[in-house]
């Protein structure tokens, strides 16, 4: 779980746009609002204060993002989601520890926006403010306390995450973007799969050792004849043995479709070259290298390895000016954030409440 965690605080590639948050959200299935001082102070980031009504409302709106869609595609309740626990921690002393930090790190990027002249301009201004109304005119003055969605949080946390998507861009305008067809090259390859599952009964089980064996020569045949034809036609060599052909895009460092069976067909120095049967865990593979350069996959991977070198310098810069920033965070303020006493879900436009449980 702590890396589906990761991947879905990931706020590079994956975070909610600003001005979509506050329009898009609002507030129910509260079980225990409690008392909160809006203006007690969560954490200092050097020079600033971060006030609990802005951590109140950032946290809000994540938790909703979480129970509305995270608990639901794993079946689960909020409640339920929230007390699971892994790695000695509930999930949500989990995800709050990584919101924090998130905050923290938006109060660093505000104190080093001048460095790059980054400022928000009179549109943005005004479509955070539009927002922000838009929040208000669409939650109950119930909801609004219970998450401190009042106009000055919510335009505060608006404004931190606009700096923020505007900072990316800026600390990482110096980036090389010069990928090399070498560099990013990505081969190409089809292959069939024989399983050492089979079907029965509305059911998948395990193949006896007998029934893997008569398998392993009918891949291994299938190999044979596939390296011995004239044409190499691994299309038509499937067709006649009832196997599906599948594609795939690859290079060194590939797992997928298998690890085994990507370090085979790179092992091999033509295309059209075709692999030995590749014995896994779960049955044996036999691939065609197709191409040594496919092209819309490599310029896919120079995409990615630039993305990359942009988020590693980014998080470079962040690191190092977190390291020289004093932070103190208050866990008894921050602890008044209870995920589990209060769920909040979305709200779509139409004003239909997306199920999820308190």
């Amino acid at each position: 779980m702590k890396g589906e965690r990761t991947e879905n605080m990931n706020q590079w590639k994956k975070r909610v746009t600003a001005l979509g948050l506050a329009g898009m959200l609002a507030v129910t299935g509260l079980t225990g609002c409690g008392s909160m001082n809006n203006d007690d102070v969560v954490a200092t980031v050097g020079e600033s204060e971060i006030k609990l009504g802005v951590a109140n409302f950032y946290a809000r709106m994540q938790q909703a993002q979480y129970e509305t869609y995270y608990a639901g595609m794993m079946g689960t309740t909020g409640e339920e989601l929230w007390a699971k626990e892994t790695d000695g921690k509930t999930y949500e002393q989990s995800v709050k520890s990584d919101m924090i930090k998130s905050l923290e790190n938006m109060y660093i990027l505000e104190q080093h926006a001048s460095e790059y002249d980054v400022v928000l301009s009179e549109d943005e201004k005004k479509a955070i403010d539009k927002a922000a109304e838009e929040f208000d005119e669409n939650n109950a003055l119930e909801d609004k306390e219970a998450v401190s969605g009042y106009n000055k949080y919510v335009k505060k946390v608006l404004e931190l995450i606009t700096i923020q998507s505007k900072m990316e861009d800026a600390m990482t305008a110096d980036v090389d973007t010069e990928v090399s067809d070498d560099e990013a090259a990505q081969k190409a390859m089809k292959y069939v799969f024989y399983s050492y599952t089979k079907d029965e009964n509305d059911s998948t089980s395990t193949m006896s050792e007998t029934e893997k064996t008569e398998v392993k020569k009918k891949a291994t045949d299938f190999a044979e004849k596939l390296k011995n034809s004239d044409t190499k036609d691994i299309d038509a060599v499937a067709n006649e043995a009832g196997m599906e052909v599948q594609t795939a895009t690859f290079d060194s460092e590939s797992t997928s479709p298998n690890a085994d069976l990507v370090k085979a067909a790179d092992a091999l120095t033509a295309e059209g070259d075709v692999t030995d049967a590749i014995e896994t865990d779960s049955g044996i593979y036999v691939a065609k290298v197709t191409s040594f350069l496919d092209r819309t996959a490599t310029d896919a991977k120079k995409q990615s390895i630039v993305e990359e070198r942009k988020k590693d310098q980014y998080d470079d810069l962040l690191k190092k000016w977190r390291k020289k920033t004093d932070i103190n965070l208050n866990k008894r303020v921050w602890k008044k954030v209870d995920f589990q006493k209060q769920g909040v879900t979305v709200k779509d436009t139409s004003g239909n409440t997306e199920e999820s449980a308190e």
